[in-house]
């Protein structure tokens, strides 16, 4: 039983990573921190936790934790990480992995110098609908894909993450905080690379120096032409769909973890097949299967080459934006590829 210390148990863990936990089978979490100590303690009660922290240092260098999961603001992942690397532990750090490919590449380097596992919580590379997408397109259901669309809305201005609006703490909008999910899953499901990037975004004065909005125009090496359609001011909606020379593969709410999503394959206007999966267990897989490398039983499926991949993405886009113009995107070596 791998046991797992949470640094910047929030929302996030509270609504997304304590369930998870709950489902998982081989792991657990037996400390958490808290910049405060009484509220540490608070939490730990709530959620039957062992041990609470005010520090990230303290937490780290626990003899109760075995693996260190990272859900602090975007700006903290860095110097969280290299901390969790320094005390040898092994860590999954929430996305975007950090606020420029500069931070994520420290971060991987210094994991692959201290041969300590170092992954990224893409958590929809382990959901039913993600995995089905992807193996049926492998299979040619489509023909060769010639688009492929992922949207992510959330009404951010009702949002309880306050920080998400502060560049200095996100590095970005919508565009980093979820764009990163449709980038990684379009990555995924296409099994292949973005080369290059041009993006365009509006702001208003909720988001100040963040984006409110933003499209994504993403030509992938095998010629396939993606689109990346995020917001902050849109209710919660995240379709996917995948255009092919011979048909469409369809998920109105593709990501989402709460209900059960039905996958549609249309050719011309006919619907010709429908599928129902589960995304429930997508947080427990993600933390069992980081577990399983922990002792040895298997790979996990996205190391932290990933996190930095993602966001040489996001760094292109927030370059066009600045540009105007087509960004081309940096490969990154991945342990599949080096």
């Amino acid at each position: 039983m791998v046991r797992f210390g949470i640094l910047g148990f929030g929302l996030h863990a509270v609504r997304r990573l304590m369930p998870g936990f709950a489902l998982a089978r081989n792991c657990r979490v037996s400390a958490l921190s808290r910049r405060d100590i009484n509220r540490a303690r608070e939490s730990a009660s709530q959620h039957n936790i062992p041990l609470a922290f005010d520090t990230a240092e303290a937490l780290c260098q626990s003899r109760e934790v075995d693996a260190v999961f990272v859900a602090t603001p975007n700006a903290c992942h860095v110097n969280d990480v290299l901390l969790a690397i320094r005390c040898g532990k092994p860590v999954l750090c929430e996305k975007p992995m950090g606020i420029s490919a500069a931070e994520c590449r420290q971060m991987v380097e210094a994991a692959r110098q201290a041969r300590v596992l170092l992954g990224v919580a893409q958590v929809f590379r382990f959901e039913d609908s993600t995995a089905r997408l992807r193996e049926r397109l492998a299979a040619g259901e489509v023909g060769r894909p010639l688009f492929a669309r992922s949207e992510f809305s959330y009404p951010g201005n009702t949002h309880p993450r306050t920080w998400i609006a502060n560049a200095a703490l996100a590095g970005g909008g919508p565009i980093a905080d979820v764009g990163v999910h449709c980038v990684d899953a379009l990555r995924y499901i296409l099994q292949d690379e973005v080369v290059r990037v041009s993006a365009r975004a509006t702001s208003d004065q909720q988001s100040k120096e963040v984006e409110a909005s933003a499209v994504l125009t993403l030509e992938f090496s095998r010629s396939t032409l993606g689109a990346v359609l995020v917001s902050a001011r849109a209710a919660y909606r995240t379709p996917l769909e995948i255009v092919g020379e011979s048909g469409v593969l369809f998920a109105d709410d593709a990501f989402n973890v709460e209900h059960p999503i039905t996958l549609q394959l249309k050719r011309a206007t006919t619907l010709v097949d429908s599928e129902t999966v589960s995304n429930r267990l997508a947080y427990a897989r993600q933390v069992d299967a980081f577990a399983a490398e922990i002792e040895c039983k298997a790979e996990f499926p996205v190391p932290g080459e990933h996190g930095w991949q993602n966001q040489e993405v996001l760094d292109a886009a927030y370059r066009s934006l600045k540009s105007g113009q087509a960004e081309a995107v940096p490969r990154v070596a991945t342990p599949e590829t080096a």
